[in-house]
This record gives structure tokens, sequence and C-alpha cells, in this order.
């Protein structure tokens, strides 16, 4: 998201995460009115997610959460990119750093090895953590522009709707490393399950109005019109009481959760590590020997570029 996109706007800069460059933090915080907005800050990854960037949105989402003068909150991603995807490559990839745990009780993953240490990380930082989001008891709106890609899915599914612009695309591409779709595994009740099958078997990018007609997505606007759609649409929302807001928050995930979402996310994420531990015993490493760069020029060819 540029800052062009605030042209005109107030908006009131703050602090975030004690851990990141105070000049250039990965995640940043605004508040305009009774909207707070999240920013996804390493356009230079194009906002690859590494755990120095989901503890900072989770101390955002905490924030926004206990600010009663917040009634909505907006993730978006600074730069090219709403998110292309966890850090599998990038300098900063921290695959390898502990973080206190605040999603599950589970041990650091540091220094264990094998399924021992994948399955600890990705219980917390990736399931865990999307589930805690989901769960923010304040209406959550994910604004997509250009790619939202495998771990750019689980940050946009952990919101309680979608809005995105003519640009943006989407794709899960990890069945390239034989693994069955991302961790946080919501495809077949996101779309449905005949398109999750096709999204998935061919890696293949879906594009935004594609996504809507899937029911995945909200609404599709241009890309200059974007910011102030998404804002007018938080601020209709920040109208409604927050407890009613909250509640039927819960209703909606409840009904989902009944129609199988959670059960069948802890049944897939068995089957993901299954497959890290296919790759690991017979190839080069977990991730089938495709780094951040192969994967892209995979992807890149697909969609003939």
């Amino acid at each position: 998201m540029d800052d062009k996109d605030f042209h005109s706007r107030e908006v009131c800069m703050a602090g975030l995460d004690e851990a990141s460059d105070a000049a250039d933090p990965v995640v940043r915080y605004q508040v305009r009115g009774a909207v707070a907005v999240v920013t996804l800050n390493r356009p230079e990854y194009s906002n690859a997610q590494n755990s120095a960037m989901t503890y900072a949105l989770d101390d955002a989402f905490v924030r926004a959460v206990d600010d009663d003068d917040v009634r909505v909150i907006v993730l978006a991603g600074e730069g090219k990119h709403f998110c292309g995807g966890h850090d599998i490559g990038t300098p900063g990839r921290d695959i390898d750093v502990g973080f206190p745990r605040r999603a599950i009780i589970h041990w650091d993953h540091v220094g264990k090895q094998g399924v021992a240490s994948r399955f600890a990380r990705e219980s917390e930082v990736y399931v865990g953590m999307c589930r805690r989001w989901r769960e923010i008891p304040k209406p959550v709106i994910a604004m997509v522009h250009g790619a939202c890609v495998a771990g750019g899915l689980m940050l946009a599914w952990s919101c309680d709707f979608v809005i995105a612009s003519d640009d943006a695309f989407f794709s899960d591409p990890v069945v390239r490393m034989g693994i069955p779709g991302v961790e946080y595994f919501a495809h077949p009740w996101v779309m449905n399950p005949r398109a999750a099958k096709e999204f998935l078997y061919t890696g293949a990018r879906f594009d935004a109005e594609r996504m809507r007609e899937l029911g995945m997505v909200n609404r599709v606007v241009p890309r200059a019109e974007l910011a102030d759609t998404v804002f007018a649409v938080a601020d209709k929302i920040a109208e409604m009481p927050p407890l009613g807001l909250a509640l039927t928050k819960k209703a909606v995930n409840q009904a989902e959760d009944l129609q199988g979402l959670r059960d069948g996310m802890d049944s897939v994420f068995g089957l993901h590590h299954a497959a890290h531990a296919h790759n690991a015993e017979v190839g080069a490493d977990s991730l089938a020997g495709l780094d951040a760069r192969a994967m892209a020029r995979a992807n890149k060819r697909e969609a003939g570029q």
C-alpha cells in the first residue's frame, strides 16, 4: 500500500515493535478515525512473512483490539504486492530464531531436529497465529493488491473478508514442493472443493475477478479506488455496536467450524508435515530443494512471464 493511498486523509503514525528498526519497522501501525491500518512493510521482498513480521503483526492486532476507539482493522501491504508468501530465502529469514510462544503451548523449535522442530514452529507461527487472528473480536478487512501467494493467502483468510484491486492475483503453488497446500488449509471452505482442487493441482494464478466469482473475494475495484473503497466499507462497519460485531463474527466463525473447517485443517496439517518429512528423507531438504528464487521462476513460467 503506497503512501499516496492516504492522500488527503488524516493518519496518526505510531511506533510498534521494539524488536523492529524504529525507522523502518517490518509492520506499520496507523490509526485513521475508528480504523486501525496494519501494513506489512518488507516491500523489497514482496512482504515475505518471516517470524519477526509474524510477531509484529500480532503486536499490532493486540494494540488495535485494546484500543476502544478502534472499531475496524484493515490489513494491507506496502509496495507492489500484498504478500508474496512465507520467507523461504531472504536475508531476513529467521527460521532458526526463537520467539516467545503466544498461539500455543509447545517447546521452542530452535535446536530441535526434523519433525520435532518443524511441527513445533509451524503449529505456532502458521496455523496457531492464523487461528488466533481469525478470532480477533473486531472486523478485519484484507486490502489486497498485486500478489497474494501461499502464506499471503493465510493472512487474507484470517481476515473477515477481502477487498481486492483488479491487479490482484492469488496462488498456492506449494504442490510443486510435493506439499498439499499451505498450513492454514482453508481452501475448500473459502472457495469450493472443485475449485480448490484446480487451484492446488495447477498452482495457477487466479485473478481477483475469478476469486470473486468463487466467493473468496468480496469486491474487486480498480487499483486507484482500492483504498477509498476499503475505508468507506470500514467506516460503515464502524458505525455498528462493537459487541454486536464481535458476537456476529463469533457466530459465523462457529458455523464455519461446524462445517468442518477446524477439524479439516488439523487433518491436512498432518499431511503437510508428512510431505515435509518425505522431502527431507529423500531429497535435499523439507522444501524439496526449492528456494524462493526457484519458486518465483516456476510461478512466472506458469503465468507466461
